[in-house]
């Protein structure tokens, strides 16, 4: 990891959602509720902040992404691809059983 701002705030980011999982796991059931209670809301709202930015236009491309210098990526991009993969698909879902989800630890 670099030194520039982008990498202080990857690395925040990362001990943030590491210390979250971490403590998630570890919590028994009354504290895991006060934990999804407070954290939860805001793992939300930022996720849709994300998502908001990526939002496809009236022709279905995405504002964001960029694929080539006067194109956009078609929708869905990326942030949407991989926000679904993460949230939506399950492991009966997923073509091999053994394959890490993405967060999983």
């Amino acid at each position: 990891m670099n030194n520039s701002i982008f990498g202080h705030l990857e690395s925040s980011l990362n001990d943030y959602l590491a210390d979250l999982t971490r403590r998630g796991e570890s919590a028994d059931p009354a504290t895991a509720t006060r934990i999804a209670n407070s954290e939860l809301p805001r793992v939300v709202a930022a996720l849709q902040a994300v998502l908001d930015e990526h939002r496809p236009d009236e022709q279905g491309r995405c504002p964001s992404c960029r694929r080539r210098l006067f194109g956009r990526a078609p929708a869905p991009c990326r942030a949407y691809l991989a926000a679904h993969l993460c949230l939506l698909v399950t492991e009966d879902d997923q073509p091999y059983s053994d394959t890490p989800r993405l967060g999983a630890r």
